[in-house]
């Protein structure tokens, strides 16, 4: 035997998706463009469900009855608060043998309002922000951005905000200095180069006409509001109400082979699986698709899954067939579906590149995450790593291994270690990610397809 035959048989490199099986590639960018539809009516996580919840009920999904009985094949869901969301298809293997479980996330990196945020400086309007989630904050200045989110006036009535985001609509934006005047913050670290009070957001500058008035510019803004939503400035404090980039979703590169877009950490993994579950027929094991909220702060609250929410819908569907939820959980597994950073050649110090994932080499298997010495982590077992590459090796899924950068660097996390609190196997796989939490991240839409596959042998795998 040869050196080269030697080392084509034990050594090993992953391979390029669009190099060794180009046939994908229209595959991937038919699938895509479901995918960026869905990117640009799921802004904030409450959209995000509501155009999950449309997707379903297109396809033959029903609210979930838990007083209900269900055959194998039958489809169903439970909202959470309007922002996370669980779906199920009924599998042929009772529950007590176990369920398959796919979480992703779908709240992403934004400013949101501060509760009492409309105020008036020198003959300007500002919205007061406090930024959501990990993101660079200078990154968000002089970028067009949309208005989003809900408020409940006093009459109980419920407003839905979408602004910034049709033909004609304003938008708003925060600014920043020009170089000629910058020097004094030049000299700024860069992770405050905009600090948090400065995220603030121009809203208005016409006064409204009353010599008597004071902050007269502030009024007219009030009026406007109250024109087109009915609302006074008490009801900021009755709302939820985010602010994101006004971009659309688009294809990248002379060769459209990515996808370019906000909030794609972890949409993008949230939408594979959305499909995965809605073209899944007749699974061996019942399944739990959650698309859940919160995972950018911590997962805690009761739309996250450092909540009790998912552990007692496993609960109810165990009792709806008498099943104990100590077997249920015993047999279970998971994969927690959330993206990891793509090699960057501009910024390669930051990686270790024999242990990156690479742009269109497939989905990433991440082993596990944290920071520093795996802190914050859920390390998944040699033995289910070794069940979950298996699976995707018989459905002809292109897969890589990836870290979350060199150690000591940096590091992040998932929803991961939630479920393994659970006594669950899991492991995370999703999409390789370019400028992630940035405004504008960038994926590969052959690494888009694939976890999509993924998710789909997943759970049909017996």
């Amino acid at each position: 035997m040869t050196g080269k035959e030697l080392q084509k048989q034990l050594a090993w490199k992953f391979p390029n998706a669009a190099e060794e099986k180009p046939e994908q590639i229209p595959l991937a960018e038919e699938f895509c463009r479901g995918y960026k539809d869905f990117l640009d009516h799921g802004k904030t996580e409450r959209e995000c469900v509501s155009a999950a919840v449309d997707l379903l009920e297109k396809a033959g999904y029903h609210e979930i009855d838990f007083a209900g009985t269900y055959a194998p094949g039958d489809k169903v869901y439970k909202v959470n608060r309007g922002k996370s969301i669980l779906i199920t298809t009924f599998g042929w293997q009772p529950v007590k043998k176990g369920i398959r479980i796919n979480g992703a996330h779908i709240d992403s990196p934004r400013l949101d309002l501060k509760p009492n945020p409309l105020y008036e400086k020198e003959e300007m309007v500002y919205f007061k922000t406090h930024y959501y989630g990990g993101l660079r904050k200078y990154q968000w200045a002089t970028i067009p951005l949309a208005m989003h989110g809900v408020i409940i006036r006093k009459d109980g009535e419920k407003i839905e905000l979408d602004l910034g985001e049709h033909p004609g609509d304003p938008v708003f934006c925060v600014t920043d200095l020009l170089p000629h005047l910058s020097a004094e913050q030049n000299e700024r670290k860069l992770k405050e180069g905009i600090k948090g009070e400065e995220l603030n957001i121009v809203t208005g500058s016409i006064p409204y006409v009353d010599a008597e008035i004071k902050e007269p510019v502030k009024l007219k803004i009030l009026e406007l509001l109250h024109e087109r939503y009915g609302i006074t400035e008490r009801d900021f404090m009755r709302a939820e109400i985010e602010f994101v980039p006004a971009c659309k979703a688009s294809d990248v590169g002379f060769d459209r082979s990515m996808v370019g877009a906000y909030g794609q950490d972890d949409r993008v993994c949230a939408y594979a699986a959305l499909m995965a579950e809605i073209e899944c027929q007749l699974p061996p094991y019942t399944t739990v698709t959650v698309l859940t909220d919160k995972e950018e702060i911590g997962s805690q609250g009761n739309t996250g899954v450092d909540s009790n929410y998912l552990y007692d819908y496993i609960g109810y569907l165990a009792d709806m067939e008498g099943a104990d939820i100590k077997d249920v959980i015993a047999g279970t597994c998971c994969l927690s579906a959330d993206v990891n950073v793509a090699y960057d050649p501009t910024f390669a110090q930051v990686s270790d590149p024999r242990n990156s994932c690479y742009m269109n080499h497939g989905c990433v298997l991440t082993k596990y995450t944290g920071s520093r010495g795996k802190s914050g982590a859920s390390d998944a077992s040699a033995e289910y790593m070794a069940k979950v590459i298996d699976i995707m090796e018989e459905a002809g899924v292109f897969w890589q291994i990836g870290e979350i950068g060199a150690v000591d660097v940096g590091g992040g996390g998932t929803i991961a270690k939630f479920i393994a609190n659970l006594n669950i196997d899991v492991v995370d796989l999703g999409v390789p990610v370019l400028s992630m939490h940035s405004p504008f991240e960038l994926t590969a839409k052959l690494d888009i397809y694939n976890t999509y596959k993924a998710f789909a042998a997943f759970y049909g795998k017996e």
